[in-house]
Parts: C-alpha cells; structure tokens; sequence
C-alpha cells in the first residue's frame, strides 16, 4: 500500500511517509548498481531495469531507419569491396533522400572550413587561445610571415589572434595493427576578416626531421593530406571524449547515483529525471554494438576499441566538473570567456546564452525548496547523492568518481547544488547535442573527417600528393557504407526538445511556473540564434533549442 500526497513533492526530513520512502530507496538501490564494464573507466550499470527500456514506438523508429538506410539503393553501389576510383565518383553516391550529401563534401579542404570545424562542429571544446608558442612546436617568423597579414608571432599573440589545439592526451595509445594515430598540434590565425584559417600542424608532439611543420604553403594536396590525418587524431578525440566518454557515459553514472539516493518524491529527482530518458537504454544497447569486440569502433577508427577505452580512462582521470564541466570555467581555462576574442567561435557565443538560461532554471527552482541552508544540510538524500558523486569508482562497492564536485562530496551552500545540478542539465542536452548531431555531416564524407586513415602519415613538406594517394588512405566501400549509415542513425533526433518534457514529473504550481520561465528563455535565445545564422556562412544550427533533445537518447 503506498501512500501519496497532493503533488507528491518534499525533502526527506518533511515527509511524513518516511518509512516508505526509506523502503523506496532500499528497492531502487537493488535495481540500480554500479558496475566497471571498462576496467578502470566509468561506473555504469550493472543491469538494465525495466524502467529504463525504450517504448516501443521508440525502439521501433531506430530499428526501422537502420532498415530503410540498408535497403536504400546506394548499397548496391557501395557493397561491392575496392577502392574509390576517384574523389568524384566517391561524392556521387549521395542521394537526394536517405544519404543526402554531407555539408563537408563541399567543402572537405578548404581551410576556412578547417578553422570552422575547431568551433563550430562536433569538436568545439579543444581550442585554447595562445599566450606563448610551446617549445616542442618550432614555429618561426619566416616559416609563418606569409600566412600572418604582415605581422609576427608575438604581435598576433599580443592582439589575441593566434590560437592552439594540441592532442598530447593521444600520446601512447594503443592502436590496431598496421594502422597510425597521429598526435598532431595545430596553430590557428583570426584573419582581419574574423575568419579561423590554419596556418601550421605539426602530426607529432616531438619535433624532428621526420616530424616537420607543414603549413598551406605546402604543395596543395600535402596540405589536404596533412588535415586529413590531424582530423583523424581529433575524430579519435571527440568519439572517446567529447562524445561518448564525457556526455554518455558520465552521465550514466549521474544517473545510477540519482536513483540511488533521490526518492521520486524528491524535487531534485524531478528536475533532474527528464534529463535522463532512454540514456541507460541507449547506452546499455546502442553501445554494445558500437563498441563491441570487432564492432564498429574497431571497424571504423584507427585505435579500435582497446585505445577508445584507454582514452576514456585518461580523459575519467582528469575531467572535473568545477572547471571541463562547467562552460565559463571551461572557457576561462582556454582564455576564451570574452567574447571579444575569437567571435566566431559559434558554439560558445550560443552555448553561453542556453548555460545562463539552465543556470537561472536550477537556482529559481532550487530557491523554491530550500529556503536555508540548514534545510539542505538536513536532507540526507541530497548528501548522500553527492558523496556517491565523488565517491571512488570501484565496481559495485564504489560511486561515480568524479572529480571537482562542488562541495567535493558535501552540499554545504545552495550554490554547491545548483552548479552541480546546472551541469548535469547542461550536459545531458547541450554537451550531447552539441557533439552528437553534427556527425552525418562531418563523418559521412570520409576525406573531411575521417574516422579512419590506412597508410602511413606524411613527413616531407616537399611531397607532391597525388588524388590516388589520398584515395589509397580513405577507407573501403563497405567500411564507408558502415559510418554513413551509423552517423545517420546517431544524428537523427527522436524525442522532444528541451523544455518540453515526454513525462511531466513536476505538479507543483509554483514550480510550473519556473518551467514555464525557463520555457520562455529558450524560445527567446531560439530567436537569437535564428537571427545570428543568418549572417553566419555556413549557419551553426546545432544550438537551436528547438532541435536540442533533453537527453542523451540516441
């Protein structure tokens, strides 16, 4: 026999049904264990509840669009193994419908897209502002004064125009047999048109006479190769990080420690919950396809699955939420909070607006209900979720292990849980929007974003590339068939948009109407943005609310 009140929300220490909510949690922690399913990677769960399954008009919907994409006619024209004859005939097998023609077919080496691809794709959060050149990237004056408008290096990085994506965190990395993964650093100039053109790439992190600088003073299709086999290194990057490691699994364990701890009578527990839809689910069975032994990770990336997950393990132990997890931290961290520097970094001029709105969302609502301190050092399901947040991942004995919780394990200020629960709002929607539904139109085109690269990288600035070695690097026709109909899967969006709950968890009229506040903010930023790409070429339409899902259901 369950007993409920009218609107059924209320902190623990308030609720007159204790004994059975006591009993609640005991059952749910039954259900929800943790488990290490990577060996030193990220708590997850050990097994699916029931709760968590896609409906199955869901199910049914991604089911039937893999069978609509496999059926399509393009199979037959890419099915037969061999290599592409040529980079046109590659581009010819798009279709008007099912497989349109990906936005980096056009564009794939173009150096303007290049730089837009640092801040305005699927990987927009690795870029750092430069205050000095790092020794192990040799740039010189003369090496780089044609590409500068006239200036040297010191003057572009006085007037805040020169920037940096490094990938050292690849260094060391297991990777399949008779395949490379470079661990490029790029350098990047804001031309006096505000435009982010590259202007060197080093492949490796150690200098040498088998690792030089190329630049686009390079023979042309050198030039293109070299952007291949770094945005190869950068594709390894945002699958294991960006993507999969920090929105997916992350939030994972979040959502394992929030049903542990938070009766569904909490008010945290209903903020939080639409947030969390289909996310065990799609990780529990989209994941295991993908990252399976001989899956599609070890089918379509150079470091297969082994140094996926290494990566992942390297990116647990350094992630913290007080600074990667928290977009101003974040972007101070890279020098780039002010907007004045970098202004057509797309993704932070729009993430920062939806940030402000979720973070004014969670402090309105986390005001309603505590309206003292005392109140939250009083509510033991609040703090025994935060010591489960930061506690050590250690199968089904440890938490979530993650570093930089605000209070590092104890609520002490009602700010301590509105950035918390801002992080996790913002990263199971934005974050996972952000770097997910980008992928078709990167992926799909191999040469713009590869995945995959065979052969070796290049290291003489002097080589005259030929379209028969870029094509020898590409992957085959099944192997390409395989990441377009994958990243089409992954991009398409099936659940409803942030705001706009599929279940409705909150009845309280007060906290409705904070709902109904934060309705109203997106559909202003929505407005924003709609009117910012119309002077950007090409528009960045990922951080429309409208099209953002409220959770990491696909």
């Amino acid at each position: 026999h369950y007993q409920i009140n009218h609107l059924d929300t209320s902190l623990p220490q308030s609720d007159e049904f204790h004994e059975q909510r006591k009993m609640e949690l005991e059952e749910k922690r039954k259900s929800y264990e943790f488990e290490q399913k990577i060996p030193g990677g990220p708590a997850q769960i050990k097994n699916m509840p029931s709760d968590e399954q896609f409906t199955f008009d869901y199910k049914w919907d991604i089911v039937t669009l893999k069978a609509k994409l496999k059926a399509t006619g393009i199979v037959v024209k890419l099915m037969t193994s061999g290599e592409w004859e040529s980079l046109a005939h590659l581009t010819n097998v798009y279709t008007q419908t099912t497989f349109h023609k990906p936005k980096g077919a056009d564009r794939w080496s173009n150096d303007l897209y290049f730089g837009l691809q640092r801040v305005a794709s699927l990987n927009h959060s690795l870029i750092a502002l430069v205050t000095e050149i790092p020794s192990k990237l040799p740039v010189t004056d003369e090496l780089l004064e044609p590409l500068l408008e006239g200036m040297t290096i010191s003057e572009t990085i006085s007037q805040k125009r020169l920037f940096i994506c490094d990938l050292h965190i690849l260094e060391g990395l297991p990777v399949r047999d008779n395949f490379f993964l470079c661990k490029p650093i790029g350098l990047f100039f804001l031309d006096k048109a505000n435009q982010l053109r590259p202007v060197a790439i080093q492949l490796f992190q150690q200098p040498g006479p088998d690792n030089p600088i190329f630049t686009p003073l390079n023979p042309s299709l050198t030039w293109a190769l070299v952007k291949m086999w770094y945005n190869n290194a950068d594709a390894a990057y945002h699958q294991a990080l960006t993507h999969l490691g920090m929105t997916h699994l992350l939030m994972e364990g979040v959502t394992v420690a929030t049903h542990r701890n938070l009766s569904q009578s909490h008010p945290i527990f209903k903020l939080l919950a639409p947030h969390f839809l289909y996310l065990i689910a799609i990780n529990s069975r989209g994941l295991e396809l993908l990252v399976s032994d001989n899956g599609w990770v070890d089918k379509t990336m150079n470091y297969g699955n082994r140094g996926l997950f290494g990566l992942i393990i390297r990116g647990f132990n350094t992630w913290r939420m007080d600074v990667e997890g928290t977009l101003p931290e974040d972007l101070k961290n890279r020098g780039l909070y002010d907007t004045d520097i970098l202004p057509c970094y797309h993704f932070r001029n729009d993430a920062l607006l939806l940030y402000e709105a979720i973070k004014k969302y969670v402090d309105s609502y986390v005001d309603l209900y505590y309206q003292n301190t005392n109140m939250l050092l009083e509510d033991h399901e609040i703090q025994d979720w935060a010591k489960e947040l930061v506690k050590p991942r250690n199968g089904s004995e440890g938490g979530v292990g993650i570093l930089g919780v605000p209070g590092n394990g104890e609520i002490t200020t009602k700010s301590h849980l509105s950035e918390i629960v801002t992080c996790i709002i913002y990263t199971c929607s934005i974050s996972h929007a952000s770097t997910n539904f980008p992928q078709y139109e990167e992926y799909a085109f191999p040469p713009n974003y590869p995945g995959l690269m065979r052969g070796k990288p290049p290291n003489d600035t002097n080589a005259e590339t030929t379209e028969r070695d870029i094509l020898s690097c590409l992957p085959d026709r099944p192997t390409t068939l395989d990441i377009m109909i994958v990243t089409k899967i992954l991009s398409a969006k099936g659940t409803k948009s942030i705001g706009d709950f599929e279940v409705q968890y909150i009845f309280d009229p007060q906290a409705r109407d904070i709902v109904d506040e934060f309705r109203r903010d997106l559909r202003k930023i929505s407005k924003i943005i709609r009117e910012r790409n119309l002077q950007r070429n090409p528009p960045y339409e990922y951080l429309d609310p409208d099209i953002i899902p409220n959770s990491i259901s696909i």
